[in-house]
């Protein structure tokens, strides 16, 4: 099979460099690589190209820059003459005529159990909602969101402790390999896909509010949205107004603090929650760089730090488990 591959991020290019090298073996032919324009990155905004841009060029696969898949951009895909498209967190729709361009159609590796975590956050929200299991799978693009049917999925066990995007990079690897076994399994004709079966939930792109830390919550759950929001959009809270970035915590020691009021137990910097502590490792104050948290506390001056409990309702709600058709 001609196929073409979509993707942008960090996490697609292992899906990338396993299909490459699944093309060195002859198994098909990748014959072009779709992804986003270059954007600025960092503090000095230097225009750079995204991480699958780079792995094409290494990899010496002609590669089409495009930050949506429109008519222009589906001219360039369709001169490719694909049998199968492939995509990997692009960052955009495929609408008809290009769905149906390639004779297979196109097929997506979603970072969810399907249909649990339909959308662009699937990891985040898992970990937010306190999911100790999630997995990833492959599945037929149709027009609607996340909903096609299934070749394969896999399911994974969260390693405790563990952030979004160490989830993410674990999902990444392992989907990799389960990709390009539906890949030769659609070339040679035995693929077969199921329905998806359960109520789906949503997964909506999170935005910098999402990482607002609600300390009237038992730890645990304050500890599920500081991992599923590390590390973007970035969890974190607000003392005396200032946003303090969360780089790293832990569940605290059994100690009696108010939700929100800070103490430094032995070396260590504890905040108080609606049941229990959080331990904070790593902070990054506004304005300066990332320190351990012990430090940032003794640059204070006066009273120790109480963290600002702003009203529920300013507070980011909990992830949709409502189900229903996106």
């Amino acid at each position: 099979m001609r196929i073409v591959f979509a993707g942008t991020p960090d996490p697609a290019v292992p899906s990338l460099r396993a299909l490459a090298s699944a093309a060195s073996d002859g198994g098909h032919e990748l014959v072009g690589v779709v992804t986003r324009t270059d954007a600025p990155i960092g503090r000095k905004r230097v225009l750079t190209q995204s991480p699958v841009a780079a792995a094409a060029a290494e990899l010496g696969l002609p590669v089409i820059k495009a930050d949506r898949l429109d008519a222009a951009a589906t001219d360039q895909i369709a001169a490719l003459r694909p049998d199968l498209g492939v995509i990997v967190a692009y960052g955009g729709l495929v609408r008809e005529p290009l769905l149906s361009l390639p004779g297979h159609g196109w097929i997506n590796l979603h970072f969810s159990l399907l249909p649990r975590w339909r959308g662009a956050a699937p990891v985040q929200h898992a970990l937010i909602a306190g999911d100790r299991t999630t997995g990833a799978a492959v599945f037929q693009l149709v027009p609607a969101l996340d909903a096609g049917d299934v070749f394969a999925q896999l399911r994974y066990d969260v390693p405790r402790g563990d952030t979004a995007g160490e989830v993410l990079t674990a999902l990444a690897d392992r989907g990799a390999a389960l990709l390009t076994d539906v890949v030769a399994a659609i070339g040679d004709g035995t693929a077969r896909a199921i329905l998806q079966a359960g109520e789906p939930t949503l997964a909506p792109k999170l935005t910098l509010a999402d990482g607002a830390l609600d300390l009237t919550l038992p730890a645990e759950r304050v500890l599920d949205r500081f991992r599923g929001t590390t590390p973007e959009p970035g969890a974190h809270v607000q003392v005396d107004g200032q946003r303090l970035k969360v780089l790293a915590a832990l569940r605290g020691p059994d100690l009696t603090l108010e939700p929100g009021a800070f103490a430094l137990n032995s070396r260590d910097v504890v905040v108080g929650t609606g049941e229990g502590t959080v331990l904070l490792k790593t902070v990054q104050p506004a304005g300066k760089g990332a320190m351990n948290a012990a430090d940032w506390w003794r640059g204070l001056r006066g009273d120790a730090p109480r963290a600002d409990l702003p009203d529920r309702a300013a507070l980011p709600g909990p992830p949709d488990l409502s189900g229903g058709s996106p």
